[in-house]
């Protein structure tokens, strides 16, 4: 497998990300790297990014929640951050992306976790807790889910296009457009950093043609994880922002079937649809909210 990785140069001087980088080697030699925060025996906060950013989206977070006394991991999806990067695109699929985050976790052993989790981060974080449920103590969700069919919506159906057939692929201008504050040069030029190739960016334009929408293959196990959360009692709260055209309203089914939302104090959060950047003292509320539940 041929596998990119990015120069760690490339990451020197990034603005308020102070963090110590930590590195698991998984099968095929792939390399995940990953923060590791907080005091090693407290509840596990466990924040996986989307697409197409990297565990940065979280510098404002994590703080947040260290001061309340968690442990707080946030991985680089392969293809991602500072992890590996395969360069053929028939190297990616979601049930492959979830396999190989799936051995980080057992590699780490990683026992009553919290997931914290938005956009591409859903769909991988939510199948992991649909797979190892015993290794999870709740979920707060924004801005993602777990779609199992059905038509993409508008404004997806777009971003789809784009990251398919637009020659230029500006990572960090796209992240900076999903934000309701502006981002500085400095921020968005962080966002750029792990992709200073044209070929570095395969996963990152790959993933939005794997959403499973209709015909997708990932639809029947999209189905048998959706069995999973209609049975789910675990505390289960939504935190869905107010200006995400893609994902407004897709807190309404996990409020509908998943047993685990009842008596949850749901709420909805200012900002786009990286509310990472928006609103990070909200969100790390609603994480800090299902750990104590």
């Amino acid at each position: 497998m041929d596998i990119y990785r990015t120069p760690e140069e490339r990451f020197a001087a990034l603005p308020d990300f102070p963090f110590a980088s930590h590195y698991l080697e998984i099968t095929g030699g792939l390399r995940v790297h990953y923060l590791d925060e907080g005091p090693r025996d407290g509840p596990t906060v466990f924040l996986l990014h989307g697409e197409p950013t990297w565990c940065y989206l979280f510098r404002h977070m994590i703080p947040l929640l260290v001061a309340e006394g968690f442990r707080v991991v946030a991985p680089d999806l392969i293809g991602f951050g500072k992890s590996d990067k395969p360069l053929d695109r028939s190297a990616y699929s979601y049930a492959g992306q979830v396999a190989w985050m799936r051995e980080w976790t057992e590699a780490l052993d990683l026992k009553g976790m919290t997931l914290g989790c938005q956009d591409w981060g859903s769909l991988i974080g939510l199948r992991l807790v649909a797979e190892s449920p015993e290794r999870f103590r709740g979920v707060a969700l924004s801005n993602g889910g777990l779609p199992e069919g059905g038509p993409a919506p508008r404004a997806f159906a777009v971003w789809r296009a784009f990251s398919r057939y637009s020659p230029v692929f500006p990572i960090g201008k796209i992240v900076k457009s999903g934000t309701k504050r502006p981002l500085s040069p400095e921020e968005v030029a962080a966002y750029d950093a792990p992709f200073p190739t044209r070929a570095s960016k395969v996963a990152a334009r790959a993933y939005p043609s794997l959403v499973p929408f209709a015909g997708n293959a990932a639809v029947p196990d999209q189905k048998r994880a959706w069995q999973v959360f209609e049975q789910w009692s675990k505390p289960f709260l939504c935190c869905f922002s107010d200006g995400d055209p893609i994902t407004r309203g897709g807190d309404a089914q996990w409020l509908a079937r998943v047993p685990g939302t009842k008596g949850m104090a749901h709420r909805t959060l200012k900002g786009g649809h990286f509310i990472q950047e928006d609103d990070p003292q909200g969100f790390a509320a609603a994480i800090s909210e299902v750990v104590r539940a």
